[in-house]
């Protein structure tokens, strides 16, 4: 059922749910969490169906906000609240409120969504495009226990990165490491095995990759080597190779859909570990509201070696570009093909 709500009010909007769920018989309960998506007019369609997707999971009262500030000072200085209210089978498993906020209504977007958040339930902020400066001081992202941004949705992604790390908030995540929990799980397993001692790696990936970016720097991070960052063709991130005493590991992954995991003294095999949709990345995301302390980690390790590489589609020479962690601590020397001193190695996998 839709409710197309004309120069409305947040409590009409309410009012609005109530009347449509009684409609259809649906009831209030079972809904988990409210996810506020605050987008525009042209990316509201595809945040909104990869919502409704994530909902099936996680049933959820989505709330988009669509901020139209107006041009002229005569819109600007205007206000007024339009909504779109949906429940039922358009809405996924929970209900929408589609939000378009005009004139000065615009900049005090928290002011609408506040009296239309489930009680007693979290509510999560998901920027899909341009996100805030910090986040966690957004008047939207105050709101919210968990608040989302997407650094390859931004024209400087890398960029976004180091601003993530400087105004780092508990709760605050990127879709971008969460591309790699796969990545992240694979290479933890493989280095659970028996493995000789690791001295260097490289990360393969397109060039303003953040996940590339986030990966090579985890690495750095957790096992204290020198990370060569590769530019590759794509698409994404495409290789990681993990030099040891042994012989190397990879995984390898050149057409985005299927890989092959390489380890000293064991065959080949093939893994799955394709590219997966943006409903796929948010309904992971949904799963846990707690504080990533890995990926704080990762991103504030990387402040001070995040560089971006060089333009799409050129090869990195062995001491260039040093991105996302070329050093491996500070004022370690770039690593050369052959001649890189090693460094002690420590465990990949989450502790």
């Amino acid at each position: 059922m839709r409710i197309d709500l004309t120069d409305t009010t947040s409590s009409r909007i309410n009012s609005g749910l109530i009347e449509a769920r009684r409609a259809i018989g649906t009831p209030a309960v079972g809904m988990v969490l409210t996810l506020v998506i605050a987008t525009d007019e042209g990316g509201a369609y595809d945040a909104l169906k990869a919502a409704h997707e994530a909902s099936r999971e996680h049933p959820s009262r989505i709330l988009v906000v669509i901020r139209r500030p107006g041009r002229s000072p005569r819109d600007r200085a205007s206000a007024r609240l339009d909504a779109e209210v949906v429940v039922g089978d358009e809405a996924g498993t929970g209900e929408t409120v589609v939000l378009r906020m005009h004139g000065e209504l615009a900049n005090h977007a928290e002011s609408v969504v506040l009296p239309l958040l489930l009680p007693d339930a979290p509510a999560v902020c998901w920027w899909p495009d341009k996100a805030p400066e910090n986040v966690g001081e957004d008047p939207l992202g105050r709101l919210a226990q968990r608040r989302i941004t997407d650094g390859s949705a931004v024209e400087d992604p890398v960029g976004s990165l180091q601003n993530r790390a400087r105004t780092y908030a508990p709760g605050d995540t990127d879709l971008s490491w969460t591309r790699l929990t796969p990545w992240r799980s694979m290479l933890a397993a493989a280095l659970d095995q028996k493995h000789g001692k690791i001295t260097a790696a490289s990360v393969e990936g397109e060039a303003y990759n953040p996940s590339t970016e986030l990966l090579a720097l985890w690495l750095a991070d957790r096992l204290g080597v020198q990370v060569e960052r590769k530019v590759s063709d794509g698409p994404g991130l495409t290789a990681v190779r993990l030099f040891t005493s042994d012989g190397d590991i990879c995984l390898d992954r050149p057409d985005g859909a299927l890989a092959e995991l390489s380890v000293p003294g064991q065959p080949d095999r093939h893994v799955a570990l394709k590219r997966r949709e943006t409903s796929e990345l948010i309904a992971e995301e949904l799963r846990r509201l707690d504080p990533d302390d890995i990926y704080r980690a990762t991103i504030q390790f990387g402040l001070k070696h995040l560089v971006n590489p060089g333009k799409e589609g050129e090869k990195a020479e062995p001491e260039t570009p040093r991105s996302a962690s070329a050093k491996a601590a500070a004022g370690a020397p770039a690593r050369k093909p052959a001649s890189g001193k090693p460094a002690s190695g420590k465990a990949a996998g989450d502790k």
